[in-house]
């Protein structure tokens, strides 16, 4: 199995961290002596020091029939994985696991870590008919369940997705999470689609990450307007992207900027902090322009107050920023990853029509 990481496509050697995970040992999974695996795993929350290379973790199992195992050729580190590595979301992911609060503290461990993942289906449960042993696939799990750092992963069968044929299984296994992240903030989040967003001008803050270059591809390929703010050495892969527009935040203040262009529909932020309340100036009001946000304090909350103060002062925070601009005209949304079969699926037609690629 490769590792790569999402922005620079990095194959890490055998000796690396997170790496030679998947070598290929031609065993089928059904095989009454396969009870064990390779995998990378965390027995607590750290550092770079708590990532163990664990030869002996048991081998996953089908629970539900609409699952499928994944034999994993591909895999690649989001910000996501090093976050929970270091604990953060622990509280939420746990009771997402464990809603009953049935298991014992550490009962997540050893964990693996990994969202991204191309491979091909070994086993298939009973209710599973669209999917069979043999396909190319690609997926993004959920970060409640065992991740892809591993030779075998489970998987729903609303999670996954034929690969692109276009791409290899180390390409594919660069874009699921954040694609699909991206997707939840424009689709669900905004109710963008590519019969939408025709003539929509559209603003992304933090344009060259993961998640802004993935929304800059989709967007241009249902044909919306794209004013992308990055800093100056990322013009070069704006301009390749598609990008209409191009503001480098170092050279003037944002604000002076974004007053020379006509005013938005919809505002994508994945920086957070300042800019949310500079960027809202800049919506069309009382037209459905919509806000959102990928940096919201929901996890946080719940780690640092626990699961029912968290949620509550989560809520109130939502509650308390939804009103405020819905009475000036304007939707106020908070974007999180959904992991989406179908999604997926619209996603590799753009990918083998060239208008979506790896990077």
């Amino acid at each position: 199995m490769h590792i790569v990481c999402r922005r620079s496509a990095l194959h890490l050697g055998r000796g690396s961290i997170l790496a030679g995970v998947g070598k290929e040992r031609g065993i089928h999974s059904s095989c009454p002596r396969r009870t064990v695996m390779p995998a990378w795993v965390i027995d607590k929350y750290g550092s770079n020091d708590v990532l163990r290379y664990n030869e002996n973790v048991l081998f996953p199992i089908i629970h539900y029939p609409n699952e499928v195992i994944i034999k994993v050729h591909a895999a690649s580190l989001n910000p996501i994985d090093v976050n929970m590595r270091s604990g953060y979301g622990a509280k939420s992911l746990k009771m997402s696991r464990d809603p009953l609060h049935i298991k014992t503290s550490g009962s997540e461990f050893p964990l693996i870590l990994g969202r991204d993942v191309s491979g091909t289906i070994m086993e298939c449960g009973l209710d599973v008919k669209y999917f069979k042993p043999g396909d190319q696939v690609w997926a993004a799990v959920p970060p409640w369940k065992q991740g892809t750092f591993a030779e075998f992963v489970v998987a729903s069968v609303n999670e996954v997705s034929f690969k692109p044929k276009s791409l290899s299984h180390t390409e594919a296994a660069s874009i699921p999470y954040v694609t699909l992240t991206a997707w939840a903030a424009l689709v669900n989040s905004c109710g963008l689609s590519k019969e939408k967003c025709p003539g929509k001008r559209v603003l992304i803050l933090g344009s060259s990450g993961g998640i802004g270059t993935s929304s800059i591809q989709l967007l241009k390929a249902w044909g919306a307007h794209v004013t992308a703010v990055c800093s100056g050495n990322a013009f070069t892969l704006m301009k390749d992207l598609g990008a209409d527009d191009i503001i480098d935040y170092k050279v003037a203040p944002l604000e002076d900027q974004l007053k020379t262009r006509d005013q938005f529909d919809v505002i994508l932020d994945n920086i957070g902090g300042t800019n949310e309340a500079l960027a809202l100036q800049f919506l069309k009001p009382w037209s459905g322009a919509t806000y959102v946000t990928l940096v919201t304090p929901f996890l946080y909350n719940n780690d640092q107050l626990g699961i029912a103060d968290g949620m509550m002062r989560t809520g109130v925070t939502l509650a308390s920023k939804v009103f405020k601009h819905y009475y000036k005209g304007i939707h106020y949304r908070w974007g999180f990853f959904t992991p989406s079969g179908p999604a997926l699926d619209e996603v590799g037609e753009l990918v083998d029509a060239g208008k979506v690629c790896s990077r």
